[in-house]
């Protein structure tokens, strides 16, 4: 039994989990799980640089999980940053400072990485997973689609069209005028019928994860905070995620605080509806099963199969 520490440094948030290997039985054990609104990626997609400011938000958070590492005896922490600093010319210059102030050593992964390793954590501990099967990640910063089945990834792609890139690039206001809103339903469309085709062979499977799935899965069982519990597995429908894009899109910042959703993620959960709802659209998808895991559980069982193979 190995104690870790997994955690996932997107576009707008900090995802922790601390979870006990057991390699004897190819075994995942929750322990802790703790999510910060950080907003690295704030105006990375116009400046390409993370500013002071989100750095010195995102050095708070990684000493705060170090020291939740240190209380819950971890032996190892794994930490990923995705989009906002593959994007981010002085991603070195943050590597370094977080290393320099945390002890947290941060890898930056591709996009291919990070498709790769959320598929795998979507599933982890999930028996009767029907193949192939689909797993969307919509992001803060881009968004993965992959698919294949228990056996690997047969095609994947990392697109640059995540809710706080295109609510910044398209959004002046909330709720956004419908000049906005349609500017960035064609920019959605556009990037993904140039993608999507390939994966139609698994639209009958698919699973979600990350904060926008998980936020319209919580508000669309009318709970005005987070269960984990109510969250995974929840059958999401694309009537659901449409009777969510039209309410949100006639919301400002307070009615949508009101509907439950966290203020960290309230100016930007329209877009991030925008792109799941076109995406089930275009691929004519029903409904999608939401997984409360992803990245971080990627990186869990990927540090499991290693520790099964030095036995």
């Amino acid at each position: 039994m190995k104690r870790v520490s997994c955690i996932d440094i997107g576009t707008n948030t900090a995802l922790l989990l601390i979870a006990d290997l057991e390699p004897e039985g190819g075994i995942i054990i929750p322990v802790c799980h703790r999510q910060t609104i950080v907003r690295l990626g704030k105006n990375v997609d116009a400046g390409k640089v993370i500013d002071r400011a989100a750095q010195e938000r995102l050095i708070t958070c990684m000493k705060e999980y170090a020291e939740l590492s240190r209380e819950h005896g971890s032996e190892k922490i794994i930490a990923a940053g995705t989009s906002a600093l593959r994007d981010a010319s002085n991603r070195a210059e943050v590597i370094r400072t977080i290393e320099d102030e945390t002890g947290i050593t941060l890898k930056c992964i591709s996009g291919e990485e990070e498709a790769e390793l959320t598929f795998f954590g979507a599933v982890a501990g999930m028996s009767r997973v029907q193949e192939p099967f689909l797993v969307i990640d919509i992001g803060g910063g881009s968004t993965e689609i992959s698919m294949g089945s228990l056996a690997g990834i047969t095609e994947s792609v990392s697109l640059n069209i995540g809710s706080v890139r295109l609510t910044e690039r398209f959004f002046t206001m909330l709720p956004p005028p419908e000049s906005e809103f349609e500017r960035a339903k064609t920019e959605i469309n556009n990037m993904l019928t140039s993608s999507i085709l390939p994966f139609f062979a698994a639209r009958e499977q698919v699973f979600g994860v990350a904060g926008t799935v998980t936020t319209i899965a919580q508000v669309s069982q009318g709970m005005k905070h987070f269960d984990a519990l109510k969250v995974h597995n929840y059958p999401l429908s694309y009537r659901e995620v449409h009777e969510m894009l039209e309410k949100l899109r006639v919301k400002n910042h307070e009615e949508i605080i009101a509907l439950g959703i966290p203020e960290g993620r309230s100016d930007v959960i329209t877009m991030g509806t925008l792109i799941l709802h076109q995406f089930m659209r275009l691929l004519g998808i029903g409904e999608i099963k939401v997984s409360i895991q992803g990245l971080r559980f990627g990186l869990a069982q990927k540090e499991l199969i290693d520790l099964q193979e030095t036995l």
